[in-house]
């Protein structure tokens, strides 16, 4: 019977672990970009999208995009998005996990700031999105 209660315990844990897993995020630390990339160690996206990086400041408001990358939905690991514009070091860039929902072509970006085409994704009226520095 403990055998069976720790099994038991141990199945739930597991479960536990894996939907944690399973959260909408964007992992990434502050970086280097003068190589023009910016990069996230791990995005969990809940369905194909992008990787949007939109420049910020200390109000934390999403501004203009400077770059983009797809997304697979689940675990994308190391994902890079290349730069359409100068960072300079010390600029602030918000990472955000958008859709690939309301746009004219699959596989085509198409978001111009405030349009809901291929939009921010939001979990509980949030963001889900990282802020970095660049260096």
């Amino acid at each position: 019977m403990p055998r069976l209660i720790a099994a038991a315990a141990a199945a739930i844990a597991l479960a536990a672990a894996a939907q944690a897993d399973d959260h909408a995020g964007v992992v990434a630390a502050d970086q280097d970009v003068s190589n023009g990339i910016v990069s996230a160690s791990k995005v969990m996206a809940p369905k194909n999208g992008w990787l949007v990086v939109h420049r910020t400041g200390a109000d934390m408001k999403p501004g203009p995009v400077v770059g983009y990358a797809p997304l697979r939905g689940g675990s994308n690991e190391d994902v890079a998005a290349i730069l359409t514009e100068p960072v300079a070091a010390g600029d602030m860039l918000m990472l955000m996990i958008h859709s690939e929902d309301g746009g004219m072509k699959t596989g085509v970006f198409e978001y111009k700031l405030g349009a809901k085409e291929d939009g921010p994704i939001r979990i509980d009226d949030k963001l889900v999105m990282a802020v970095i520095t660049a260096k």
